[in-house]
């Protein structure tokens, strides 16, 4: 095997690679039902993927149901995302005794191993190792999770009602920066794997499978059905300058009308696969002899978050969610050359007023439009 080569396994194969990459040294994360959701967790064994479920996705909507034959990826976003495991949602940062003097914290990731890294997904990685990895001074704790990721990608054929990847370009396909990645195919010649070959350790890793040659006509086959995904996503962006979009709308009464549903619970930004933002918390113990600071996960739609002596900057759910948004779709290139949102949807279905990014654009975009017309 060798990068660049095009195999086929079986459904068995699928089982022997966890149990290849668990033999390795990897911790195998790979979806699998758990809460009436497909969410991502330890796998002990290929038995845990979640075969023969699907889901159903709008806004404000996600439900499993069965399907009529055993395809493991044909499910789209569920409500986690690969970020939990290279950005830990919460992490102790320093600890002092009595005697105030730091004792080192033992943060040593375990080397990993995704399973089933879709399109959208694969994007947000290298979008959050742009903006924590990169720069004068990285994140040491994502650096150290990024560090010798074995990544098997899946090439999405089954795009969920709230997808809108292929008007963000990044997806439904993977393109780059895998190990191996797999197109799933079911039909009357059974059921099987195409796997791509992305890079020598994932040549390492095949190797250990047993697998053939695919022949043209499933190759063609494969990337047919990635294809007509593209033609079956739920939602798309208009297709419009986005960015000067949001910057020009920065005074449109639109955002009253979003502010008049969103709950400003921050659902969006813990779904999100590329949100980064944390706040850092000191607790002591009851003798104030010790004490701790932890990082967690924060969002631009708490009230505090952007507090500053003498209160919060954006006191307005109104002013929070186009925050969100601008710096989501706009001023994330001023910082980061390139869009922090890459069409997962998983802010539209895990949201509770049922609000839709892509929706909200369109309004914009329109209003934007009807003004231009006005003026001329």
């Amino acid at each position: 095997m060798m990068p660049g080569d095009t195999v086929i396994i079986d459904r068995a194969g699928l089982d022997r690679l966890v149990d290849v990459l668990r033999e390795n040294g990897y911790r195998v994360i790979g979806p699998q039902v758990r809460d009436s959701a497909i969410v991502l967790d330890e796998l002990d064994s290929g038995t845990q993927l979640p075969a023969g479920w699907g889901v159903e996705t709008a806004p404000g909507r996600y439900r499993l149901h069965r399907r009529d034959d055993d395809t493991v990826f044909a499910h789209s976003a569920g409500p986690g995302s690969w970020k939990q495991f290279l950005h830990a949602p919460r992490r102790k940062v320093l600890e002092t005794g009595p005697d105030l003097e730091p004792k080192p914290i033992e943060d040593v990731p375990v080397r990993s191993a995704f399973l089933g890294v879709r399109g959208c997904d694969l994007a947000s990685i290298a979008i959050l190792g742009r903006v924590l990895g990169g720069g004068a001074h990285p994140d040491a704790s994502f650096t150290a999770r990024r560090k010798d990721l074995f990544i098997v990608a899946v090439n999405c054929t089954e795009p969920g009602g709230v997808c809108f990847c292929v008007s963000m370009g990044t997806g439904p396909g993977v393109t780059a920066a895998y190990d191996l990645a797999l197109t799933e195919c079911v039909d009357a010649g059974g059921h099987r794997f195409l796997v791509e070959v992305g890079s020598e350790d994932g040549a390492h890793v095949l190797a250990e499978l047993t697998a053939r040659p695919a022949d043209a006509e499933e190759i063609v086959q494969a990337r047919a059905a990635v294809s007509a995904a593209a033609d079956r996503m739920g939602r798309a962006m208009p297709d419009v300058d986005i960015r000067a979009l949001v910057r020009d709308s920065r005074e449109s009464p639109h955002w009253q009308d979003v502010a008049s549903r969103c709950l400003t619970c921050g659902n969006c930004t813990m779904v999100c696969p590329t949100c980064f933002c944390t706040t850092t918390e000191d607790v002591t113990d009851l003798t104030g002899d010790h004490a701790q600071r932890w990082e967690r996960w924060s969002s631009c739609f708490e009230l505090d978050f952007s507090f500053t002596h003498g209160g919060s900057v954006r006191q307005s759910g109104e002013s929070r969610y186009r925050q969100w948004l601008s710096h989501k779709l706009g001023t994330w290139y001023d910082q980061f050359d390139s869009s922090g949102c890459v069409g997962c949807g998983r802010c539209i279905a895990w949201c509770p007023a049922e609000i839709d990014l892509t929706a909200e654009v369109a309004r914009l975009a329109e209003l934007a439009k009807e003004a231009d017309d006005a003026d001329r």
